[in-house]
Parts: structure tokens; C-alpha cells; sequence
């Protein structure tokens, strides 16, 4: 099966479910859709659709032709992305990925950014996911830790944030406040669902208390941090969510070893591109002002 354009045209009847509505989309008359559909179901020697009054319905054989061709259609699309991504403007889409647990210092900068290049459409993605820079499915990916890249990423660090062990005042008013480090194995704790998480702080903590102490796990940055603010437990935060919550009280202060490095990471294809050197240089300045001085 040589011919991508008979695929596609099948991949758009069944996604449309008529021959007319192909035709408009791919641009062509409705007489070579019938016959991209003829062809290619004499090739495989099945049919791929079902023809009624109201149009076509694509067989078992026609769903599973379409996830294949929807599938081979977004990675054209992403292909497409990474080749307008090469202009010489700031427009079209950003797309910007990082952990939910970045999400309050990155949307401000997104959302200024946009502001200031009105032609432009940010889309900034949250998961745990990787995304994959060499498909184009991101023009900036933000990202914790060491991690290993591929070798064509470009990799610059961003910031280091310093990390401090929190208790709320609603873990306090139940279970106490530590006495001291020692004190600390007396307690419960907020952290990662993962034993083996890279952070350096969940490292320090499965080095240095039993396990059952975590009572609270969690995969989400974000939903750990709620627990941690309700009362869940002792957790490991950014000093800025100290900072900006008075219900938040230091137990350990920050040590340079439970600091987050925060990498930025591109691919190099996309690089060089005026719109993501424009966005880099954007937020590196931003994040000067992250930290207190």
C-alpha cells in the first residue's frame, strides 16, 4: 500500500461519512473519492465502507484503516508545526509544555507574553507526559531535574528553586509542630506515590524516614501541595509558596541539595526560530524575578 492520498481520501469519507464532504475538505471533484475508494478496497481486497442512502459507513476493516490514517494525518500536522514554526514572526501557535506544578509561575509569563504578540495563540500543556520535541509536539518543553534528553534537544537551565520541608497550621493545630529534625520521625507526611521520585527532596526523605510515615501520596505536584496546605501533612514545597501563603510554617529551611533545577528545552530544529528565541528570552528575564533577593 504505496498511495497516501487514497488513505487520506478514505480516512476523511469515514470521518465525514460522505463522499461530498471528502471532496470539499481535500479540494478535489467527488468523482476521484470514489474512485480513491475503489482502488484501495480492490487493493486489500475487502471493503472498507458500507454505502447507503445517507452515505458511507466505514466497516471494521474501514475503523481500523482510519485510526492508522488519522494517526499518519497528525504527525503530517505536527510535521506542519515545526515547518511554519521556522518563519521569521512571532505568530501562529506556541506551544509550550511542563509538569501542573510550573503551571503558577509559567501561565502569568505566557499570558504577558501573548499580550504583547496579539497574532499569536499559546497553548500551554500540563502533564506528566513527556512530549516529544523531534515529532513537534511542543516548541518549549519545561522541565525538572536532571533527565536525559535526546541528543538533538538544546537544554539551558532556567532557574534553581530552593525547596523547604512545610507544615499548615491546620497539620499543626492536629499533630504539632517538629521539635527538631530528629523529632520529625514522630510525624506524617505528604509526598510523591513514586519511592523512587528523582526530586532531591523526596530522595533525602525515603534516605531518611520509614515509608509508612508518608500517609498521603500523591502523582500530581499540585494535589500534593493542597494536601500539604490542608493539613495532610508535613510536605516538601517551593520557598514561593512559603512566601505567598502566611498558613504555610517552615520545619527545615532550604538546602542547596533539595534544589529544583528548572531546565528549558528545545529542539534544535526549532531552535534558532524568531518565535521561540523571542519566548526564551522572554522568560529567562521573567524568572529573574521568581525569587526573592
Amino acid at each position: 500500500m504505496d498511495n497516501w492520498d487514497e488513505i487520506r481520501t478514505a480516512y476523511q469519507v469515514a470521518r465525514l461519512g460522505t463522499v461530498s464532504g471528502a471532496a470539499d475538505v481535500l479540494g478535489v471533484h467527488h468523482a476521484t473519492v470514489i474512485r480513491h475508494i475503489d482502488s484501495l478496497e480492490s487493493k486489500l481486497g475487502l471493503k472498507l465502507f458500507q454505502r447507503h442512502a445517507r452515505g458511507y459507513t466505514a466497516t471494521e476493516a474501514g475503523q481500523d484503516l482510519m485510526r492508522v490514517a488519522q494517526a499518519t494525518d497528525d504527525q503530517f500536522g505536527q510535521l506542519e508545526g515545526r515547518m511554519k514554526g521556522r518563519g521569521e514572526d512571532v505568530s501562529g501557535e506556541l506551544v509550550v509544555t511542563s509538569l501542573g506544578g510550573f503551571a503558577s509561575l509559567l501561565a502569568p509569563v505566557l499570558a504577558e507574553f501573548q499580550a504583547a504578540h496579539p497574532d499569536l495563540v499559546v497553548r500551554f500543556l500540563t502533564g506528566d507526559r513527556v512530549f516529544r520535541l523531534e515529532y513537534g509536539e511542543a516548541h518549549v518543553a519545561v522541565r525538572a531535574g536532571q533527565g536525559t534528553e535526546q541528543p538533538d534537544n538544546v537544554v539551558q537551565e532556567l532557574v534553581r528553586l530552593p525547596s523547604a520541608l512545610y507544615a499548615s497550621d491546620a497539620y499543626i493545630s492536629r499533630w504539632g509542630m517538629p521539635k527538631d529534625e530528629a523529632d520529625l520521625v514522630n510525624h506524617r507526611f505528604v509526598a510523591h506515590d513514586n519511592i523512587d521520585s528523582r526530586a532531591p527532596f523526596y530522595q533525602w526523605l525515603k534516605d531518611n524516614l520509614p515509608r509508612e510515615n508518608v500517609v498521603f501520596r500523591s502523582t500530581s505536584d499540585r494535589g500534593i501541595a493542597a494536601a500539604v496546605r490542608d493539613g495532610a501533612g508535613l510536605g516538601f514545597l517551593s520557598i514561593l509558596a512559603g512566601l505567598d501563603d502566611p498558613a504555610l510554617h517552615e520545619v527545615l529551611p532550604p538546602r542547596p541539595e533539595w534544589d529544583v533545577r528548572i531546565r528549558l528545552v528545545t529542539h534544535v530544529d526549532l531552535h534558532r526560530t524568531t518565535k521561540v528565541q523571542t519566548f526564551l528570552s522572554f522568560l529567562k528575564e521573567r524568572a529573574k524575578g521568581w525569587l526573592p533577593e
